[in-house]
């Protein structure tokens, strides 16, 4: 039986916890009271800079910006061409938090929270190609130009039965090799295979996906103590609509929010 004081006893005990939660997350992730945060600028369906002005935005930046502000610190932002150079950089210990694909690989250092966007992956093929389909892609004698250790990268190491994979370690740069080598493919993020073919007349961008890859907060493996909390934080941004106002608000409109 409850008694006088026990509702209010209760609440200041959930905002004891809540605050708690807070300062433990703050401990963990911004320890210095800045919350160093890893951009892949290669993948422009999530994050981007501004030509003229150098300001970075895109879905992933504001999710940060948010996050550092329920934390009360400030976010320095440290950008990658690559998602396998942000990778790279969690040995000598450059950020945070990160954006990344969800992979069973990445996961060896990684600790992911549930995903809030889904992307799409595709081809871009000459506007002669044959290639009507991704499927037809895979096939003896065709040569795949892909950025080594994107998501679709790792996707296509263990699915692709017959086609080359060429890879290009300079991040951002396997499409312009795709043109340069003559090659019959170029695998990349849908979005951003679009904004490719129209910077480039001749190529076009196969209809269908060859992969749905979902992308994720994500932490080095030491802190996924802070899991839980960002879990909860972008299952929060996801459901208030926040995260798609913020594709809708960087031209994304294309991009699914995870369920």
């Amino acid at each position: 039986m409850s008694r006088p004081g026990d509702s209010c006893r209760t609440r200041s005990d959930l905002g004891g916890m809540m605050a708690h939660t807070l300062s433990h997350v703050r401990e963990v992730l911004a320890p210095k009271g800045r919350l160093r945060v890893a951009i892949n600028l290669g993948n422009a369906a999530l994050a981007m800079r501004d030509e003229a002005t150098g300001e970075l935005g895109g879905v992933s930046v504001v999710l940060a910006r948010e996050l550092a502000g329920r934390l009360g610190v400030e976010a320095d932002f440290v950008t990658f061409n690559g998602a396998g150079k942000v990778f790279a950089a969690i040995d000598t210990d450059e950020w945070d938090i990160g954006f990344l694909a969800i992979d069973p690989k990445r996961a060896e250092k990684l600790s992911f929270t549930s995903p809030y966007v889904i992307i799409s992956s595709s081809y871009v093929v000459p506007e002669a190609s044959p290639f009507r389909s991704c499927a037809e892609v895979d096939s003896p004698g065709t040569r795949i130009a892909v950025a080594k250790n994107a998501a679709y990268d790792l996707w296509l190491a263990k699915h692709a039965k017959h086609a080359e994979i060429v890879h290009n370690d300079a991040p951002g740069t396997s499409l312009q090799m795709f043109i340069d080598e003559g090659l019959d493919a170029g695998a990349g993020v849908t979005q951003v295979l679009h904004r490719f073919v129209a910077e480039h007349p001749g190529y076009r961008v196969l209809p269908d996906s060859f992969a749905t890859i979902e992308q994720a907060m994500t932490v080095p493996a030491k802190n996924v103590g802070a899991v839980p909390f960002l879990s909860a934080f972008i299952e929060e941004m996801k459901q208030s609509g926040f995260v798609r106002a913020a594709l809708d608000a960087s031209g994304r409109t294309e991009v699914a929010v995870a369920p």
